[in-house]
């Protein structure tokens, strides 16, 4: 498959209008992956903008934070608190597809923004509605930010399997995998109308649920049989499944299947596991795990981690260096596939965009468009919602909107 250019708009949801209320992370990393595979994104921001945008670092008068979840979107600066604003996002739901946001329910019903509320003025919207804790349950409406939902969801407690105190994963897991499940359930309600349904479709997903389910997919083990099954897939809590020490560094090895462990066990003169009885199977290997994680710790400082990985990959074992998230900038296959390459029409100031990954043969890509600045595009949006610009300066004048001048 031919690479196209890096970090390309896929136009395959041309036409598809999406209007995002939503701010930091979880709910503009999934507007952002629609945008980035065509679909209209309107971002509707408060007055102030979304917080994102004064997240630091900074640069080109924006968070990092903003620019790598708000990409190929467009941005209208409304007062929702105003009955006038209300008006304005009124019209734009009955010119929208898709209404994406991640309020708590509470705060969206206050502002009309509950689904019977919006299925009353488009009676064909599909509603998704990124929230923490799920409706039916008694933790319904609790506040949730990323550090609630892996202690809630049982991911900062993996620690302790080990003996270890409880600690966060360093990077907010809870929200992008989040936003990943709100980014298939608007597909699929999508897909729903595409083959002729013509009712509001209401899409929930709420971190918890989505965090928890993603977590037990291998740790629920004998508890999906048994009510009182142990939980926890063995191989991936043993304590020596970790990245391993060499002479001068660290690497991951994961012989797999039992060609892979016969051919590491004979390149480390280790013979004498081999020849053992439950060895062949891999129900024995399953049970003897930390026995072999354990070969593989003792016998990796042996070597330099080059050597490592040269012999690995010759015998086609899986494996990779130790990165910390900076030498990814230096990664010689990423810069092949143009990972970090930065589109012609954004500022200077940034040096470094993320891509869409996924690619996508004999789609011709467009041209990425960079995270708007705050109300740039609030002028032409209340133009194609039918507001002239008398009535577009009333709305500024009054600090309903924020935009460019409308004369």
């Amino acid at each position: 498959m031919p690479v196209p250019d890096a970090g390309p708009m896929i136009p395959l949801l041309e036409g598809i209008r999406i209007l995002e209320l939503s701010a930091v992370v979880m709910g503009p990393f999934a507007g952002q992956v629609l945008a980035d595979l065509g679909a209209e994104v309107l971002k509707v921001e408060p007055l102030e903008g979304d917080v994102a945008r004064s997240s630091r670092p900074q640069a080109a008068g924006m968070g990092a934070l903003y620019v790598n979840n708000n990409r190929n979107k467009r941005t209208i600066a409304l007062d929702l608190k105003s009955a006038s604003g209300r008006a304005v996002l009124e019209r734009l739901i009955r010119r929208s597809d898709v209404l994406l946001h991640n309020m708590r329910a509470d705060a969206a019903e206050r502002l009309g923004l509950g689904f019977e509320a919006v299925a009353a003025i488009n009676p064909r919207i599909i509603h998704c509605a990124a929230i923490g804790f799920g409706q039916r349950g008694r933790y319904r409406g609790r506040p949730a930010f990323d550090d609630v939902i892996q202690a809630a969801s049982g991911l900062a407690g993996m620690a302790q399997y080990h003996g270890d105190e409880p600690r966060f994963v360093p990077t907010i897991l809870a929200d992008k995998v989040g936003a990943l499940y709100a980014v298939y359930g608007i597909l699929a309600a999508l897909v729903a109308h595409g083959r002729g349904r013509e009712q509001a479709i209401r899409v929930e997903v709420p971190m918890f649920e989505a965090l928890a389910s993603f977590l037990l997919n291998e740790h629920l083990a004998e508890a999906s049989f048994e009510e009182s099954g142990k939980v926890g897939y063995a191989r991936v809590l043993s304590r020596d499944r970790r990245p391993y020490r060499t002479r001068d560094g660290w690497i991951a090895v994961l012989p797999y299947t039992v060609e892979q462990w016969r051919r590491f066990l004979v390149e480390v003169e280790r013979s004498d596991v081999l020849a053992q009885p439950w060895f062949e199977q891999a129900d024995g290997r399953h049970r003897h795990i930390d026995y072999l994680y354990g070969v593989i710790a003792a016998v990796l400082p042996r070597r330099d981690t080059a050597s490592w990985l040269e012999t690995l990959s010759q015998l086609d074992i899986p494996c990779s260096q130790v990165n910390r998230p900076e030498d990814l900038l230096r990664d010689p296959h990423l810069q092949e596939v143009g990972f970090f390459a930065v589109g012609a029409r954004y500022p200077k100031e940034i040096k470094r965009m993320l891509p869409q990954p996924v690619l996508f043969d004999g789609i011709a890509p467009k041209d990425d468009t960079p995270p708007p600045p705050l109300g740039a595009d609030t002028l032409d949006v209340l133009r194609g919602c039918g507001y002239s610009g008398q009535e577009i300066e009333d709305l500024m004048a009054r600090h309903v909107v924020h935009g460019a001048s409308a004369s």
